[in-house]
Order: C-alpha cells, then structure tokens, then sequence
C-alpha cells in the first residue's frame, strides 16, 4: 500500500559522506578541526549528556544523519542564560535540531508533587539543574538569538507530547501547541526517523523550510488550511442530527472489524453515508481551537478524544488547530519502520560509551543501559496514565534476531567492564516482540486504543515463539553469561503462552520478577485500561509453579499508581488492605503524574471519561484526587506501614467512618495512637520489653512477676512521654514496620518489599 515511500537507508547520500564517520560526533570547534571540517551541516542542541548509545535520543539521531552523509555536531546540555553556548560550533548549514533529552524536562525536574528534584540520571554524576524548565523553549529562543533565520526543528518527547493545545500541570492551564510558543519552523512527532531524513534531504536539495507542508509525522504553523483537503470539524463527527445520520466512525467500543466490500455495504444500508476510512489524503478533521479549550474541559476531553482515535498511520487523518490567527498543521502519523530500517538504525557506528569530556564522571542513565538491548517499539496496551502509545504508536516496529544477537556481540566486546550479564532485552514491553494484528484489513482501520482492553481482541496474535526462540539463541551467544528480562511484562498477555511463562521464570529472573497490576479496584483499572486483578491471579499461579519446577525462590514486584483519575479513598483503601493481607510494603510509591496528551491527564483536567463518546448532558463524570491533601492520603495508603503516615490514615479512616480498621488486631490497617509513642524495641517486643512474649504461665505466677515487670512498663512509658530513650525532645525513630522483619536466608518471605515507580 505505501510501496512509494523511500526505506530510509536508500536514500542518495549528501556530499559530505566523504568525510566518513567521526569516532564521536563533535562538540567543540577543536574535534571539528580535527575531523577536517569547516562547518557543521546539522547541529544537535540536546538536553542530555551526550552518550553515544541507541537508547539515547541524540545518538540514533546524529548517527543516522551521519550515515546520510551529513556532517553532525552536538551541543549537550549548554548553559542557556545567554547564546554563547549555542555558537560553539558555529552556524549549521541546513538546521539546529532541539530536543530536551529522553525525558520530558518538567518531568525530570519535578515531582509529581511539584517538588524541585535534586538530581538528574542523564546528567554527569547525577547533578541537578544542568537543563532549564521546558527545555525546548529555552533551547529553541537561545538558537534563535544566535543565528537569527536558521532553521528550527524540534522533536524528542517533550515536543512530541505537546504538538497540540494541551493540559500543563506545572501551570495548570492549557498551554499552546510548543511549535508556537518555541517559534519554531517544524515539529517531528514521534521516533521521526522517517520524517527527519525527508526534512534534511530535502533541505539540502534546496528546499525553503515552508514549503515542507507534507511530510508525514510533522506538525507546522501556517496562515491557512492547506489547499485540495476537505475539512470535517470533528464537534460535529460525534453528534448525529435529523436530516443525515452517519455512522460514527469514533465508535471502537465494540469491536475491530474488516472493512466491508463497498458494493455490500450500500446494499445493505442504501440510506446510510459511511465516511470512507480510506480519504485520508485528502480529508483532515479540525479539532477545537486552542483559545475555546482554554475555557472549556468537556471540550477539551472531546479534542483530545478525536487525537488518539486518528493515529493510526494507515487510516488517520491530518489534525487542523486554530491558534489565534494561525492554523496548526498535524500531519498523518509516520509510516512505521520495517524489520530492515530497525535493524539499519541499530545497526550504527554507536560508541556505545558517554563522549570522552565526561571522563570518570558517572551517568546513571548510562549506567542503568549500558548492557540491554531494544528488542522493539511501539505498545498496543493503550493504559491511559502512559504515553508510550502516543509517542511511539500502537503498532510493533520489530528488529530482526540476527540484529539482536549482533548487538549482543558487540556489547561484550566494545562495552568496558561488561560482566557476561545482559541487563534487558526488551522495550516499551518485554514480551510485544513480533506481536500484532492477525488481519491486515482490519488493522488499516481499526482505531481502538487498545488491542488489549476490555479483553484482548481475537484479531490480535499472541503466540510469543518469536521471543521464546530470541530468549534462547541469546543464551547461546559466546561471552554471554546471563540475560535478564528487565523491561515490563504484559502478564495478561504471558498468560496466553505458558511456554514462555515458563521460559521467563526458569531463565531470565534473577530472584525478582517486576509487573504492573496498578490497582486491585475495578473502577480505577477500567479507566487506565488494565486488566483486573484475576489476571494478576492467574499470572502469579503461573509463575510460583514454574519457579518451584526450577527450584528456584522468586518473588513478585507489583507496581501501583496512586491518586490515578476515577480512585476514590474507598479504593485506595481497599488496595492497601489488598497490600497488607499479602503482606506488601511498598517501599517507594508514585503517585499519578498528568504528562502531556495522555487520555488520564486529560481525566485529570476535565473530570470527564474521553475514552467514550463525550457529551455535555449524561457524560460520565469521573472522580479526581485533585487537592494536596487528597494525594499524600492515597500515597499514604499505599505505605500504610511507615509510621509517619498513621495521623492522616487514622484521620481518614474516622471520617469514612472505619474506625475499626484502627487498632492491633489481624484485620486492622494501623495501630492507635498511643502506638506512635512506643521505641521500635516496644513495637517489636523485643528485649526486655518482649518478656511477656517469653513467659510461661507458670512464670507469669510467680510471686513478684507483675510488680517487677509492671514497673518496667511504667519506666518505658515515662520516659516516652515527651522524651524519646530519655532525652528531651529527640525526635522518635520509627522501624519500617510493626511487625518482625524476615531474615535467615538472605531472600525475603511473602513480605517482600515491593519497590514502586
């Protein structure tokens, strides 16, 4: 169907191939020199430390362009309070990329509790503050003061996440498109390998930068619509009137089905119009603009609505935006890259180590990396809390085996101090390698945001051979001690092949198994589209038995949101007695985080549910744990055992009128009051405190037994009235929990602490 589109590696090489390739991209005028150039054609200004790695964005992007025959310098991580930085190399030939880095920089730099952070793993020894708040902004001003009418082309996650009028937490208030505000000349959305190689051959072909309109995977700013595309407001897509009655093309809560003969289907219903999914060339759909979101939630729920349903690359359709004067442009989303465009993107002259400046400093990103390997992209999942689908699409680009194991090879000889352990092989998820849609009919135009949610769809393969075959040539590799699979496994998805159930426990779990049920309520889980907690059931039945046929002790690590949009206090009490009865103690919770575009910030803003059809009347309204308050309550509750969260636990459970779930027996959720006076030893009836516990009843009746053992108690607790061990105003040391810890083997009981994202 898109025979015509040129396969990235096929493209004519610019003239500057003949400078070959750079041990490490350039960034200083020094390196340039020694590589013999004058100028840079392309000049990267990232928000990272620049490693020269396939996980890190800069990396694949100068390298790729490198590989066209560009020359490509990189600026990482400049001092942006003036322009000099950002002439370091001079004045590039074609155009300045910016991106932020691998992460969104409001993200990096606060919590989700707007907090400042003090550290930052893509930065050299974890040093905070070397990138400014919305990096792209500033980036994008700072290039500008310096070479003033240079092209501008932003792309990364920051920029891809806000292409469009969107929902700000920092400032909450919806923001502008980035294009706009960056006064940048082009945005690439998504990986943009694809659109990134058309813009810089065609720029060097002599291109004007606005006359790049239809490139597929870019966002511009133009005076007007495009000439030759019908545009459909989508206000109206949704709501049927008399006279015309279309069928509703947004309608994917039923199924995916193949498209229809179109001579079956005027027979059938001669008096009905069905747009064609197929007019995607030529029909755009104009979403609300950004001035009428700013004031309205519902409509904004309803545009944001519209965006995921038209991301499919075969079948969606340009997005059109009012910004005051100015239209905003979205183009079709990328044509994903095939087996061989993967396997050539990682296939680069990649160092695979941070540039040399750094010298001995460490980066943790880097560190944590430095031995896995991307088996894929792309997530069919669709949880709304997660915009990996938005970023990088619902459909799976996969490398090839061959690629892999290569890979693999190339990290135990060039990757210095590498050990014989594979850190990962996986991606957005472990276990999505090879996996998609059965009916290529159906998949040009399904518009589901997920293929797995309400349940997985029929049309979806889920035979995992593939990854069972990857898992077992990577074994064999010569060098290779240990693959690990690090990446999140999709359990409602491994549940289908117990064979690789079997394969991923017997062979790729070093003790600790990670997965993400998110939530034990149904009201949550439906609206992050996750599975219920019967999966998780089946899932962990599958796992212990096969750990018990290896004889191997492993232990499950579930992840769980807080504050998500539609939970309630019930609901997070409801998890933390769900966590207590299996004796969890979450040791780092997070709670909800609104990035940009996902459909649960969206919940989050609107208070309504975008994932049906949005109205104004009988819409659904859906609860959202907005106020400080009500956020450290339910991050609280998944830590029910730190003694610092018992007040406002205690308080809560008052107010919901359970009080009962105060106190010391079995079924209680925290202690009473009087219990936070006690020492850790008083807690845990150790020592002299414990003598009770020691006794026999024949002890207990010994003359003098309750006096001498009365008095200790007395002494304990006055000496914890106001003093902690005797000393005025000494602040109490609590323990991690009231209860013993499990010791002895070195690996934990079923009280296994559970690390949370």
């Amino acid at each position: 169907m898109y025979s015509n589109i040129t396969p990235i590696h096929e493209h004519k090489k610019y003239w500057a191939e003949c400078f070959g390739t750079a041990p490490f991209l350039p960034t200083s005028r020094k390196e340039m020199d020694a590589l013999g150039w004058d100028s840079c054609d392309i000049i990267i200004v990232t928000g990272d430390a620049y490693v020269d790695h396939p996980s890190f964005g800069m990396a694949i992007i100068g390298r790729l362009l490198e590989a066209q025959g560009f020359r490509v310098g990189i600026i990482a991580q400049p001092q942006w309070h003036n322009k000099d930085a950002f002439m370091a190399l001079g004045k590039p030939n074609l155009f300045f990329g910016v991106t932020a880095g691998n992460m969104d920089s409001m993200i990096n730099r606060y919590t989700s509790d707007r907090k400042l952070r003090h550290d930052d793993a893509y930065t050299p020894n974890n040093e905070g503050g070397k990138r400014p708040d919305r990096a792209t902004l500033v980036y994008s001003q700072r290039c500008r003061e310096a070479y003033k009418g240079t092209p501008i082309v932003l792309g990364g996650i920051e920029a891809s996440l806000r292409r469009v009028a969107h929902y700000d937490y920092w400032s909450d208030k919806v923001r502008r498109s980035v294009l706009f505000d960056a006064k940048a000349d082009i945005l690439l959305f998504g990986n943009a390998e694809r659109a990134l190689v058309e813009v810089a051959h065609r720029l060097a072909d002599g291109e004007e930068i606005a006359n790049l309109t239809n490139i597929r995977g870019t966002a511009i700013n133009l005076p007007a619509a495009p000439e030759g595309f019908k545009i459909i407001d989508s206000s109206r897509i949704e709501k049927p009137n008399k006279a015309y009655v279309p069928v509703n093309p947004y309608e994917v809560e039923t199924q995916c089905e193949t498209k229809k003969d179109e001579k079956e289907e005027v027979k059938a219903q001669p008096i009905t119009i069905r747009p064609s999914r197929h007019d995607a060339k030529t029909t755009a759909v104009r979403i609300p603009a950004f001035e009428k979101l700013n004031n309205d939630r519902i409509l904004y729920a309803h545009a944001s609505r519209i965006l995921h349903l038209e991301t499919n690359p075969y079948s969606g359709r340009a997005l059109i935006q009012r910004h005051g004067d100015r239209e905003l442009w979205v183009n079709q989303a990328p044509i994903p890259l095939t087996t061989e465009e993967m396997d050539y993107v990682f296939g680069l002259a990649y160092k695979r180590v941070p540039h040399p400046m750094y010298g001995k400093a460490k980066i943790p990103a880097y560190d944590m990396i430095k031995t896995s390997v991307n088996i894929m992209r792309g997530c069919f999942g669709g949880c709304s809390f997660c915009s990996i689908t938005e970023h990088e699409g619902r459909i799976i680009q996969n490398r090839s085996k061959e690629s892999i194991l290569s890979e693999m090879e190339e990290i135990r000889d060039k990757v210095p101090g590498f050990t014989g352990t594979i850190s990962d092989l996986g991606g957005p998820t472990a276990n999505m390698y090879r996996l998609g849609c059965s009916d290529p009919k159906a998949e040009i135009n399904c518009r589901r945001p997920s293929c797995v949610f309400p349940k997985i769809c029929e049309k979806l393969n889920t035979d995992h051979q593939h990854t069972i075959d990857l898992y077992r040539s990577a074994r064999k590799v010569s060098g290779i001690k240990k693959v690990m699979i690090a990446s999140g496994v999709r359990y409602d998805l491994a549940i289908e092949s117990p064979e690789y159930v079997r394969e991923l426990v017997t062979h790729h779990v070093g003790g600790y198994l990670k997965i993400a049920p998110e939530h034990t309520e149904k009201g949550p889980l439906d609206l992050m589209m996750k599975p219920g907690m019967g999966t998780y059931d089946r899932f962990k039945e599958m796992f212990e038995k096969y750990s018990a046929e290896a004889g191997k002790k492993q232990y499950l690590i579930p992840y769980f949101i807080s504050a998500h949009p539609g939970t309630e206090d019930e609901d997070m009490l409801n998890l933390a007695l769900w966590l207590k009865k299996h004796n969890y103690e979450c040791d780092q919770v997070q709670n909800f985080y609104p990035s940009p575009m996902c459909n649960a910030t969206s919940m989050y803003y609107s208070e309504t549910n975008p994932l049906k059809r949005v109205k104004y009347k009988k819409r659904e309204d859906v609860p959202v744990p907005k106020g400080d308050r009500q956020r450290r309550l339910h991050k609280a509750l998944l830590r029910y055992h730190d003694p610092e969260n018992w007040k406002i636990i205690r308080e809560a459970l008052i107010s919901m009128g359970k009080k009962h779930l105060i106190g010391d027996k079995p079924n209680c959720l925290v202690p009473e009051e009087d219990f936070d006076a006690q020492t850790p030893a008083q807690r845990r009836k150790s020592g002299r405190h414990g003598a009770h516990r020691f006794a026999t009843k024949h002890t207990k009746s010994q003359p003098g037994f309750e006096k001498m053992h009365g008095e200790q108690r007395a002494k304990s607790n006055s000496s914890s009235n106001g003093n902690v061990n005797g000393k005025p105003g000494a602040k109490p040391q609590h323990s991690r929990s009231g209860k013993p810890t499990a010791t002895g083997s070195g690996k934990p009981a079923a009280g296994r602490k559970a690390k949370q994202r």
